[in-house]
């Protein structure tokens, strides 16, 4: 940690870490400094306080995963290419971001967040809603409200990589393969 620019990056992994398995009120900057091996006086050096923290590490990784889900989106594809690039996607960024996806899942609603955040998490909803649109416009998603929907696949999807976490199970490609597929069974239009 011999600069400035480490001891901010262990401060954000620590508190992104210990936010995702505590929660935002169970986690203090005490607990976050001694997790990033820095003292909590460092860490006002870069955030004014835990508020400001949560927020900057909120905004970041909503970013980084609407980017994740945006980029080489294929608009011209179908329903179901496109169900796979929002899938694959997610798999990316929990694999380069173990905690980071979890961490806007249960935070995205709370109360500390400031407008910002609150913009950036209804663009990334805007994104997600958008496709699920498309798909009951085409009648190949099922005609239930959209941030079930959202909630049917991500609660899922999250579920999966805790036990892939825990070690319970191996994230193989078939593995991976068949989860996207229940996924997509869960959520598409049934004949």
């Amino acid at each position: 940690m011999s600069t400035s620019t480490s001891k901010r990056d262990h401060i954000f992994h620590s508190a992104l870490s210990l936010f995702a398995e505590r929660g935002f009120d169970a986690t203090t900057i005490p607990m976050i400094a001694s997790d990033a091996n820095v003292g909590a006086g460092t860490i006002y050096r870069y955030f004014e306080n835990k508020e400001v923290l949560v927020n900057t590490l909120f905004q970041h990784y909503t970013d980084l995963f609407t980017k994740t889900l945006e980029e080489d989106y294929p608009k011209e594809a179908g329903i179901r290419d496109q169900f796979h690039h929002l899938f694959q996607g997610m798999v990316r960024f929990t694999n380069e971001h173990e905690h980071a996806l979890y961490f806007i899942k249960t935070h995205n609603a709370a109360y500390f967040l400031d407008d910002n955040s609150r913009s950036q998490f209804n663009h990334l909803l805007m994104i997600l809603e958008g496709f699920i649109d498309e798909g009951k416009e085409k009648d190949q998603i099922r005609d239930l409200p959209s941030k079930a929907l959202i909630a049917i696949i991500f609660g899922g999807f999250l579920e999966l990589f805790k036990l892939i976490r825990a070690g319970e199970i191996e994230a193989t490609d078939d593995l991976l393969a068949g989860v996207e597929e229940s996924c997509w069974d869960a959520v598409r239009h049934h004949e």
